[in-house]
């Protein structure tokens, strides 16, 4: 099947045949269809399975197939993206796809100078990308209208449960019109998607292209069984070892990532953090100097790494395992994309194995443990719980003083991302 088979436009196949795609992925081909015929959808798919194409095309030829002139432009269509690097990266699939149609579209997030957001507003869009802590400040302030919006996107929305944002989505969805089009995206359907899925769409088709939870199959995972004091001297010996120029890293904490990128650079391998304390164009330059091969080794947190769009990203290694299981799926996915061959490496402690037995339940599958020479684990060392990042019964919080966090009660809805 060919994406002319599909019911594009001429100007959309031409911008897609320019980017070099020729054959739709599953999803586009279940999807964009059932969206141009202006139905409701539910969709699953595993990150790299060509998803953000699948809605963005019949979005916009649905938009040029209503599409009537006015004084001033309003915003018809609403994508909303729980971080700024997927926003950004979803408003650059607009971008690209809609080259040849007079469609204009702009990407809101925090983290930026909200003056030129506004600025670009008051001018009009047709489609507006936006991640819900900063466009619930422009719909405060009166700078967005949401009244006209005929398309609403929800991206990314097992994601946004886990930020916190569910209370956002809910006032956000309040500003829109009943009548719509909706289209929710989520790698999971966890029964907390189901109910929003069950409050905001009417009658949607469901598209599953893998199983719920399951890791593609062109990933090859391997655990690597280490003491926790020397996982970085593995990591270290791993990269020059086996010549990986190109890893991204997944730590649970900002610290965490930023200590261990620092002591990789004492090894003499280039390589820097990426996390939500760092400023937005410190984070545009690190994710730039990884894809340019001027930075060897990316190291991430969870919220930070989702959405990055790295083209055959060879290696995903996880220095320290994800309290949340479902969080291994959503890490390893950023290798093995578009079906091109990828590797995931675990570095797990003793401290880690609940939490990978947590894995290997929910993927339905016993990854292969593999103890490198001299760096075998010593057996009189007994675990230590797990401290810090979100717990799933399996791991203790760390006290905390009044003192150390007078923040504490800060609501997750009031995070800007």
């Amino acid at each position: 099947m060919s994406f002319e088979h599909l019911g594009l436009k001429a100007e959309l196949i031409r911008s897609v045949s320019e980017n070099g795609y020729t054959t739709p992925t599953p999803i586009q081909a279940q999807a964009i269809p059932l969206i141009l015929e202006g139905r409701d959808v539910m969709g699953g798919a595993q990150t790299g399975t060509g998803k953000t194409a699948g809605f963005t095309l019949p979005l916009l030829q649905r938009l040029m197939a209503n599409n009537q002139p006015h004084s001033r432009r309003t915003i018809r269509a609403l994508i909303l993206a729980p971080t700024r690097e997927l926003a950004a990266q979803v408003a650059e699939s607009v971008d690209t796809y809609g080259k040849y149609l007079p469609l204009k579209s702009t990407v809101i997030f925090g983290g930026v100078n909200i003056n030129p957001q506004v600025k670009t507003l008051r001018y009009g869009v047709d489609i507006l990308i936006a991640t819900p802590g900063r466009l619930l400040d422009h719909i405060r302030n009166n700078n967005v209208d949401l009244a006209t919006v005929d398309i609403f996107v929800l991206d990314e929305a097992d994601r946004m449960l886990d930020m916190g944002f569910i209370r956002d989505i809910r006032k956000i969805i309040a500003y829109l019109p009943k009548q719509k089009q909706t289209l929710l995206f989520s790698a999971t359907f966890s029964d907390e998607i189901k109910k929003l899925a069950s409050s905001l769409l009417v009658a949607p088709a469901l598209i599953e292209v893998a199983r719920r939870n399951k890791t593609a199959e062109s990933i090859k995972q391997v655990v690597h069984t280490v003491d926790r004091n020397r996982k970085r001297a593995l990591l270290s010996h791993l990269i020059e070892a086996n010549n990986w120029q190109q890893l991204l890293v997944f730590t649970r904490t900002k610290h965490g990532a930023n200590r261990l990128s620092k002591q990789l650079e004492s090894d003499g391998i280039r390589a820097t953090a990426i996390h939500g304390n760092k400023s937005q164009s410190a984070r545009t330059r690190a994710l730039s100097d990884f894809k340019s091969g001027k930075t060897r080794v990316l190291v991430a947190t969870d919220i930070a790494a989702r959405g990055l769009d790295i083209d055959q990203l060879p290696h995903v290694v996880n220095f320290e395992l994800p309290n949340v299981a479902e969080d291994y799926v959503h890490r390893i996915g950023r290798t093995g994309r578009a079906g091109n061959a990828g590797e995931a490496v675990s570095l797990v402690c003793v401290d880690e194995l609940k939490l990978l037995a947590g894995i290997e339940q929910l993927t339905r599958r016993t990854i292969p443990k593999i103890t490198i020479a001299g760096y075998e684990p010593d057996p009189a060392i007994a675990a230590e719980p797990i401290y810090q990042g979100r717990g799933n019964g399996q791991t203790k919080k760390r006290p905390r003083s009044k003192k150390a966090f007078p923040s504490r009660n800060r609501s997750k809805s009031n995070r800007r991302y």
